[in-house]
Formats: structure tokens, sequence, C-alpha cells
């Protein structure tokens, strides 16, 4: 018998077993589990919880029946609110130990919808005689099998519902050896299925593709390369994808392989929370670095500002202006294309002076942005990120060289039923 004493960063249960720390899938603080062992390490052992002797009240009974064995969520056994008071716990952390700063304010958390949030997710595909036809789903835990899935419920319910016709269909195919996965994007109208092919589809492949879309109402598309190969099966039917942020009137159009947010519903939150922290009037400058295809440059632009976004992909740049021109915002919004990893020197150097920065950086952060800034940095940022560990390093370096007071910071519970911690923080310093 283990007692669990904490929960990492990950949603592993933390106990010692003589002496030794050990991380305990499917375990809870104040539990007391029993143990099976997978791997041991010098300093610490990974276990699983085979069974649970005394429970947490945090703990629920997962909705998904494949929760046991898919590796899509770590955390269903969780309550929902305990999972943000985790992840909580975690962005602090970060920024204490690794940052060595503490925000004046902690925000209220930013959540939504624990069920059926997902708009975006890639799901594995393999032809196995022995089951019967092809798998789609997640992959397992720990490995690199496909969970024998017919429903998933983090994925919304006429995605999730589609995933057993999805399976017969490709078992059909002469090309069903041929398709590693399929990847989901959903819009405000239309829902669309890219299938990943590394053989030309044949002509009674694409016959039955065409059918299949037209029953259930769905966009297929094939991606035999890489991203510039994606291509609709049907080029005069494709509906266009995009998304709304209401409060700001603003609709953003995308292709299915654009980075967009998972979990439309908690974005529509998080741009709300960044516009209002970082307060843009009518006719101040302002940055939107790490721009994507416009989800706060043109939410900030209808505030009144005059906006550059930067961007490290042409193609999001190209569709950041296409989305400006729509929303009758290209008068007051600009986009460029730059490394902001390997160039942001010359970026900062080549804008108007900024009153205001949003960074909104993929998991690595903006260390290069930060250190970049200098006597003419914005007086208020900012700072959306996908990773605590690298918002704690670049808000040290805010604070204790760039002469910012960290004013705020609060978590965004993005994906419900896992580990991942996004978080937003607010930095001022004198103009």
């Amino acid at each position: 018998m283990v007692w669990v004493e904490s929960l990492d960063h990950e949603g592993r249960g933390v106990a010692r077993v003589d002496g030794k720390v050990t991380f305990i899938d499917g375990a809870l603080p104040g539990e007391s589990v029993e143990t099976q062992t997978w791997r041991r390490k010098a300093r610490f052992d990974l276990a699983n919880a085979v069974r649970i002797l005394h429970s947490s009240s945090m703990r629920v009974r997962p909705l998904c029946p494949h929760y046991e064995r898919c590796g899509g969520c770590s955390l269903q056994h969780l309550d929902t609110r305990a999972q943000v008071a985790m992840k909580q716990r975690v962005m602090e952390d970060a920024l204490a130990h690794i940052g060595r700063v503490r925000p004046d304010v902690v925000l209220p958390p930013i959540h939504g919808p624990a069920w059926a949030y997902r708009h975006r997710a890639r799901l594995s595909v393999r032809l196995v005689a022995r089951k019967g036809g092809v798998l789609v789903g997640f992959r397992e835990r720990r490995t690199h099998y496909v969970v024998d899935m017919d429903s998933c419920e983090v994925l919304p319910a006429r995605i999730s519902a589609l995933i057993a016709p999805l399976r017969g269909i490709l078992s059909e195919l002469t090309l069903a050896a041929r398709i590693p996965q399929v990847e989901i994007a959903v819009g405000e109208d239309v829902e669309v299925l890219t299938l990943r092919v590394l053989d030309p589809p044949s002509e009674g492949d694409l016959a039955r593709l065409r059918v299949f879309g037209r029953q259930f109402g769905i966009d297929l598309y094939l991606q035999p390369g890489g991203p510039a190969t994606l291509q609709p099966l049907d080029p005069s039917t494709a509906r266009p994808l995009f998304y709304r942020l209401p409060e700001f009137d603003v609709t953003l159009s995308f292709r299915p392989n654009d980075f967009t947010q998972v979990n439309h519903a908690v974005n529509q939150i998080l741009v709300r929370r960044a516009i209002a922290l970082l307060d843009p009037q009518p006719g101040e400058q302002v940055a939107d670095m790490f721009c994507g295809l416009g989800n706060f440059t043109l939410p900030l632009a209808r505030r009144g500002a005059r906006v550059v976004g930067v961007e490290g992909s042409q193609d999001l740049v190209a569709r950041g202006v296409e989305n400006a021109q729509r929303n009758d915002l290209a008068q007051r919004v600009s986009f460029r294309s730059a490394n902001l990893y390997a160039d942001a020197g010359e970026v900062l150097r080549t804008l108007p002076r900024l009153d205001k920065m949003l960074l909104d950086p993929p998991r690595d952060g903006a260390a290069a942005l930060v250190q970049a800034l200098g006597a003419q940095a914005p007086r208020r940022l900012v700072y959306v990120s996908c990773n605590p560990a690298t918002l704690a390093r670049d808000a040290g370096v805010l604070v204790a060289e760039k002469g910012y007071r960290f004013c705020a910071a609060g978590v965004i519970n993005m994906f419900p039923h896992t580990s991942h911690v996004e978080s937003i923080a607010l930095f001022e310093r004198e103009a």
C-alpha cells in the first residue's frame, strides 16, 4: 500500500516508497493505492495505480469508456475544478522556482466546457487485420498502438459519432494501409477531415470517399506530402472554415492545417481577457507578436488601435491579411513575416514606437524577443503562454533586467482532462 502525497506537473500522484520518489499514473493526493512499477530509475520510479484502497474526494468516474488505455486524456479521474486548481499551482510553482517572480495579483482562471470542446485533433490510423480492419483513434499511453475507439468524449458530438463509420470506409479502401492519420478541423458551420495519404488514391477510393462525405455532410481533404500539398477532395464544393469572436464583431477564416486554438469557447474568453488587460486605446500603436492568422490582432484593431502583427509563417500572414480585409480592418492592421527567434532585434528596430505589445509564442517562449526589448520597450505587455516553464523564464528577464512590474497572471484551461497548462500574464513599466 502506498500513500499519495501530492500531484506533479503532469497530474501524476507523488509518493515516497522506501524513501524513493514514485510518480503514479491514476493516483490522487490523500489516496492509499496499490501500485505496479513499470520503470525504475536511479532517483525515482514510475508506476500505475492498479487498485484504489482509499479514494480522494476529488476523484470522479471517467466519462470516456476508453480512458484507461487512451493517451488523449490523463486527468478524467480528477474533478474538473481540481484540474484547474492543479494547473494554477503548476503555473505559480514555475514562476517562483524558475523565474523567481510572483505576480501582484493571481487572476481568476479561464475555463469553459469540459467535454466536446476539442475542435482540432489528430487521430492515428492503422490497418490491423486481426481486429477486422482499420483502427482510428488516439495512441495508447506509452505505446505506438492505436486505441480501438468508437467514440471520444472530448471531440464534438458529430465528430465523435463519425469515428465508427470512418473506420468502416477506410477499411474498404485499397489505400487502407497507406493512411497514417486523419486530422480534424471544426469551424462554425463546417467539419473537415484531412486524410494523410502516402500513395495516390485509386478512382474507386476517391468515389467511396465522395459518397462518405456527402452522406455525413463533411468536407474531406487529402494531403500526400507537406502542408502545401493539402487539397480538398472536391474543390468545387469545399466550404470555408471560420470561427467568430462575436464580442469584437470579428470572423476569422482558416485552412484545415492552419494553427487555431482547439477550444473555441475558451478562446473567446481568452481574447476578451487579453484585450481587457492590454486595454488598447484608439490611436495607440500595438504589436501582436506570434500573431498567427489574427486571433488577437483583429480584436485589438476593432478597439481602435493601430496594430502590426508579426508571424513566422508566411501562410498565416497571408491569412491574417485576408481576414483583416474581410473584417474591414485593413486600414488599422498590417502584417509582416519575420523569425522572432533569429531576428527579434531587427524586427523591433523596424517597428514604430510601440505603446503596448501582446505576445503569444509557441512552447519555446519568447526569450530572444524579451532580451531584445530596449529603452523604447512598450509600457504594457500581455504574454499568453502555452508553457509555464518558458513563461517563468521570460517573466524573470522582464522583471529583473527590463524594468517591468509583474502585475498579474492566471491559468487558462484550454485542454481539460490533460496536464497541458496555458496561462496569461500582464507586465507594466514606466513610460
